[in-house]
Parts: C-alpha cells; structure tokens; sequence
C-alpha cells in the first residue's frame, strides 16, 4: 500500500502519543531553522558550524514531523531514520560541546545535550524512536 492511499488506523504513527510528537516536531523544525537561519544572516563568522548544525538539526525535525504525520511504511522508515539521525546529533554534538567548547563558541539546538531545550532534545528522539518502534511492533503482531 503507498503512503498516500494508507488509511488511518489504530497502529498510525499519527494517532495518540504520535499527534503530540508530530506537534512538538514541528515547533521545534521550525525554532532551530528560525534560530539558524538568523545566526546565519547576522554573525556567520562569529561560529559557523554551529549555527549551521541548528539549520540541520531543523531540516531533520522537519523530516522527522513530516515522516510521523503521514501514514505508510516508507513514511515509518522516514521517520526512524530521521529521529536516529537526531540522536546521534544530539549524543555526539552534546558531548563535543561539553568536552570541546572551542569548537562551538555559540551555541547550537544539540549544544549540552539540549540544555538551552530543557533536554527536549535529547528526550524527543528518544521518544520518537520509542513511538516507531511500538508501532511496528503492532504491526507485526
């Protein structure tokens, strides 16, 4: 079945907790490219790389809330992919700029294992993945 003729069933990445991560997804997409795109446009000498990471850290919770909104196989896989993606950003750009700050004199969305997020960072992957996972777990039973 293609994505978009998939109905809407109970085991849907977009029913129950999913709706709430699909929302947070998205406000966080569009937070870190907001904060990205204007530490780009206005100090992009100041720290380039991490102000580059939080426009990709966007573009991936973007991904992630596109591929948990729509329903489907491919859209589950999406969404897998992307919220892993997420974690290993979030582990190693957490750790990179705790064990080397020099390398990230601003901040980015990742920096401190989202610390400047209340940690929403580092939980909402872990979540996601969580949430797939339940999912396909479902569908196999």
């Amino acid at each position: 079945m293609s994505d978009t003729a998939a109905p809407t069933t109970a085991k849907d990445l977009r029913t129950g907790p999913g709706r709430l991560l699909v929302a947070v997804y998205g406000v966080f997409a569009l937070a870190a490219t907001a904060r990205g795109t204007y530490q780009l446009a206005t100090g992009f000498e100041e720290a380039p790389l991490a102000y580059l990471l939080s426009v990709f850290a966007g573009a991936v919770y973007l991904v992630a809330a596109v591929g948990l909104a729509r329903a489907g196989r491919t859209s589950r896989r999406v969404a897998l992919v992307s919220c892993t993606v997420e974690m290993v950003g979030v582990l190693v750009v957490g750790a990179a700029s705790l064990f080397l700050p020099e390398v990230f004199p601003e901040d980015t969305v990742w920096s401190g294992f989202g610390s400047g997020y209340f940690f929403v960072p580092l939980v909402l992957p872990a979540l996601g993945l969580w949430w797939i996972l339940r999912i396909h777990r479902l569908d196999q039973g």
